[in-house]
């Protein structure tokens, strides 16, 4: 489940037979000149709403952390999201605060449950995962994270994931954890394959913004090419215009 980061690199995906896309915040914050977490909820939802309507497959949604704290608040904006065409939700239980970067275990409870609530009163079956971030944030713990998992399972969470799992016997020990509901795995790097997940039991996997970073890094090194040594021999890398501009159609 890979992650494009506009319309174009969604539909780009979904040629390579990808059955599946899953946004991703940083990458599309990238694209607006800003950092990841600083686009607004209506941002957000205009984005969803470009790529779930744009492309034939289902997409999930990087919901970061649902655009608020109160549950309240994250269960109104969840009804929003419903509305935009995604399949899936993510809600994370990040706070971006250096000094407190998890939110009070209750308090990321009640949010996934109200997210859930959301969903259900919707009647979309959008599908919802409970993300905790804690190998991200400087939080690696994994016996916790396993129990903010399994809360977010009970409290209705549809698949779970915890961004950051980089071995085969956490990531193993995470799926057990969980089961039998799934569990997403983030990809950033080559330390694992799709066969090796497979068999550890992971169900889903995605690259958050790795993609929008390769295609960053590729333009960058072209364009400090030319700014520093006024030469043109990176652009010779790129794909055919006709490859690109062909996988487009008539439109």
């Amino acid at each position: 489940m890979p992650n494009p980061w506009d319309l174009g690199s969604a539909r780009l995906l979904v040629s390579l037979g990808f059955p599946a896309l899953a946004t991703t915040s940083s990458g599309f914050a990238w694209s607006l000149g800003r950092r990841d977490n600083r686009v607004t909820l209506e941002e957000a939802l205009a984005h969803l709403r470009s790529i779930s309507r744009g492309v034939p497959v289902p997409v999930n949604a990087d919901f970061e952390g649902g655009f608020a704290t109160a549950p309240e608040a994250v269960g109104a904006n969840v009804a929003a999201a419903t509305a935009t065409g995604i399949a899936g939700l993510s809600i994370e239980d990040s706070t971006g605060d250096v000094s407190s970067p998890l939110y009070d275990s209750t308090l990321s409870v009640e949010r996934i449950a109200a997210a859930r609530r959301a969903i259900d009163a919707s009647g979309t079956g959008v599908l919802l995962t409970g993300r905790s971030e804690g190998f991200i944030v400087g939080r690696p713990d994994l016996g916790e994270t396993i129990r903010r998992l399994t809360a977010y399972a009970e409290a209705g969470a549809d698949c779970l994931y915890a961004p950051g799992l980089r071995t085969a016997a956490d990531i193993a020990t995470v799926v057990q954890a969980v089961a039998p509901k799934p569990l997403n795995v983030l990809v950033n790097s080559d330390f694992a394959t799709v066969a090796e997940l497979t068999e550890i039991g992971v169900r889903r996997i995605s690259v958050g913004g790795a993609l929008a970073l390769v295609a960053w890094t590729g333009f960058l090194q072209a364009a400090r090419e030319i700014a520093e040594k006024g030469t043109f021999t990176g652009l010779a890398a790129g794909v055919p215009f006709g490859a690109i501009n062909g996988s487009f159609g008539s439109e």
